[in-house]
């Protein structure tokens, strides 16, 4: 399997983000669980490492490279044990990044994109709204065209890097006589008089910033339009399948921490003269959650070479997303159990990896939602095309 996705050149990338996350960020994690902020300095660090820059283009500081950097960045980022540190970071350069690489013109480029890449702005994707939910379609927020300028109302929730960030890539609509058809994506300054933004209190995803975040006659120009206008559901439903998959292979990439960290302590751990590693009904146990972890991993790096060549894999993307989710929180419910009193410890890892993974099934659309679009694919023999090439 290694060799079918991964090089030596990747191999070596994942063995060197290892080094730094074990000496930049780890020792920093239970102080950003505990206070709700990450450092800004540790983004500057991972902008000179070229880590926001994987799949961004190399006129703008990128290093364009194949998605399977993308596939070990995310991976790793599970395993030190912070959902809401990995979310910051993949927040930042796979959902506002991806807007902007995507539909920003090179002005935009130029003054967002280029310093996302390097770590001096912190960028985030506002689409959720308090009324909305999963419910793109039926978002509230307007932006009416008056002369040279936009002025935007309304509010969104469950934005992740909304406190803290730098820019904000938001969608509001332009034309809500045509529901769906008038949504359009702008960029908006965080500073910009009339935005505010306010804290959520989560049970999990701790170092993490999520924002409630409110636009009161926030006025910037039309040059911020990102793409054209009233085409921006189109744009975040394109953006959906990388979001989808990001979240299928960080939902694997966990379920797998959480088993090496069980088989470590099982192999430890003695009751009545031997390792709990040797009972048959653990070790059965163990390697049912094994295979589901396994079949996951694999369909979902298949997901991501075909999406790698360019293909339009929503309805996969979307199956990776649900199952692989599910699969998590079943295998870290279990991985939990196996330490017995210990797993219910905060000193212990099992605890905030049960409640980071919670999110997996709710955010980027709910495990509900994902159902009703692939039973639309498989069924209805519904099509979705992409808005761009």
């Amino acid at each position: 399997m290694e060799g079918m996705y991964f090089t030596e050149e990747h191999q070596l990338f994942r063995e060197s983000l290892k080094e730094f996350l074990k000496k930049e960020v780890v020792p920093n994690i239970d102080k950003w669980e505990e206070s709700g902020t990450i450092d800004r300095s540790i983004w500057k660090k991972f902008g000179d490492m070229g880590y926001f820059g994987l799949a961004s283009p190399e006129a703008y500081g990128g290093l364009d490279l194949d998605l399977f950097y993308t596939i070990i960045f995310l991976e790793e980022l599970q395993k030190i044990n912070s959902g809401g540190f990995a979310a910051a970071m993949w927040a930042h350069a796979y959902l506002a990044m991806t807007h902007v690489t995507k539909e920003g013109d090179d002005a935009i480029k130029q003054n967002y994109l280029t310093p996302s890449i390097a770590g001096e702005k912190i960028g985030c994707l506002c689409v959720t709204e308090p009324f909305g939910g999963s419910d793109v379609a039926g978002m509230r927020t307007t932006a009416v065209k008056k002369g040279d300028a936009y002025v935007i109302n309304g509010s969104k929730t469950f934005i992740t890097n909304g406190v803290y960030c730098d820019y904000m890539v938001v969608a509001a609509k332009t034309s809500p006589e045509l529901g769906n058809k008038g949504i359009s994506i702008f960029m908006v300054d965080k500073d910009t008089l009339g935005v505010s933004a306010s804290k959520l209190n989560k049970l999990g995803w701790r170092a993490s910033d999520t924002a409630e975040i409110a636009f009161d006659n926030v006025t910037i120009p039309a040059s911020n339009l990102m793409g054209e206008e009233d085409k921006g559901f189109s744009y975040i439903m394109q953006h959906f399948a990388l979001e989808r998959l990001i979240m299928g292979v960080n939902a694997h990439a966990r379920a797998e921490y959480a088993l090496d960290y069980a088989r470590q302590y099982m192999s430890e751990r003695t009751t009545f003269g031997k390792t709990i590693d040797k009972y048959q009904a653990l070790r059965h146990k163990y390697a049912d959650l094994y295979a589901d972890m396994e079949i996951c991993r694999e369909y979902n790096y298949s997901v991501a070479y075909r999406l790698n060549k360019g293909e339009y894999v929503v309805k996969e993307a979307t199956i990776s997303k649900l199952k692989s989710t599910k699969m998590a929180d079943e295998v870290i419910y279990d991985c939990l159990q196996f330490l017995g009193g210990y797993g219910y410890m905060e000193d212990y890892p099992m605890a905030r990896l049960l409640r980071d993974s919670r999110l997996g099934p709710i955010g980027g659309g709910t495990s509900e939602i994902l159902r009703e679009i692939i039973a639309k694919m498989v069924i209805d023999k519904k099509e979705y095309k992409p808005a761009t090439n």
